[in-house]
């Protein structure tokens, strides 16, 4: 997939992953204050489909809008390229400089943990 959303992007994105299918106007309507122009979604939502990860549809002179990728692939993928590119692709050097870095409490600690664990028991 290889296609990275912007903050406004994944704004739209995070309503189609929440709602499974939308209109715009539903769209303009979820999204908070201020408002962005109907024109500016519009301009979103067909960037989106130029990455693939939106489709549409019609019905009408109105389009129905829903994801074409689920959030978790989304997001795995997302991190899969943070850590090849800032971590050598190695999961333990984004563990050690998440674990030191993030001032986690006991608490987060043994959750990671406990975490971890279940997935080696696996």
């Amino acid at each position: 997939m290889k296609q990275k959303l912007t903050e406004a992007e994944k704004e739209i994105m995070d309503i189609l992953w929440e709602q499974k299918k939308v209109f715009m106007k539903d769209i303009l309507e979820i999204l908070p204050e201020p408002k962005p122009a109907p024109t500016t979604v519009a301009t979103l939502l067909k960037r989106m489909q130029q990455k693939n990860l939106v489709g549409y549809k019609t019905f009408g002179n109105s389009r129905e809008y829903f994801p074409k990728v689920d959030k978790e692939t989304y997001f795995d993928q997302e991190m899969g390229a943070m850590i090849d590119r800032f971590f050598n692709n190695s999961v333990s050097q984004f563990a050690s400089f998440f674990a030191s870095n993030k001032k986690l409490t006991q608490e987060e600690l043994k959750e990671l943990r406990d975490i971890i664990d279940h997935q080696i028991e696996k």
